[in-house]
C-alpha cells in the first residue's frame, strides 16, 4: 500500500529570494509569504500548497538544455494563450532558451529570473480536439 502522502511545499535554490519569490507572485497569482525574507521567501497557494525561494549563496544557474550544470526539475503552468503568457512573463524578466525541444505546439520552455526552466503548457481545456 502506498504512503499516505500530501505535496506540501516545493523549494527553489536560488541567489536572491525576495527577487524570485516576486517573480513567480506576479506570475501566478500567489500571496507572499508574510515571513519572507533575504534568506528565505515563499508564496503560498489557498489550499496551502508553499512555494518556497532559499538563499545559495554559491548557487549556479541551470544551464538548459546543456546539463553542464542541470536542472533538477522544472515547474509546468497550464496557460490558455501561449503568446499573451510569455509575453507578461518575459516582461517580469523571464528568459526565453533558444532551444525549444521538438516542435510541439503544446508546450513552451521559458527560465525564471534565476535560470530555472519551466514550462507553459496548453491548458486542457485550450487544446482542439
Amino acid at each position: 500500500m502506498p504512503l499516505q502522502m500530501k505535496l506540501t511545499a516545493i523549494t527553489l535554490d536560488c541567489r536572491d529570494p525576495l527577487a524570485l519569490a516576486a517573480f513567480y507572485q506576479q506570475a501566478i497569482g500567489l500571496a507572499l509569504h508574510p515571513k519572507s525574507d533575504a534568506d528565505f521567501a515563499g508564496i503560498t497557494r489557498e489550499d496551502g500548497l508553499f512555494i518556497g525561494f532559499q538563499r545559495v549563496d554559491d548557487y549556479q544557474a541551470p544551464r538548459w538544455p546543456d546539463q553542464t550544470v542541470p536542472q533538477q526539475f522544472h515547474l509546468d503552468f497550464a496557460v490558455q494563450d501561449f503568446d499573451e503568457a510569455e509575453a507578461e512573463l518575459l516582461a517580469l524578466g523571464a528568459g526565453k532558451p533558444d532551444h525549444q525541444p521538438g516542435k510541439d505546439k503544446w508546450w513552451r520552455v521559458l527560465t525564471d529570473p534565476a535560470g530555472h526552466p519551466f514550462c507553459l503548457v496548453m491548458d486542457k481545456e485550450s487544446k482542439p480536439t
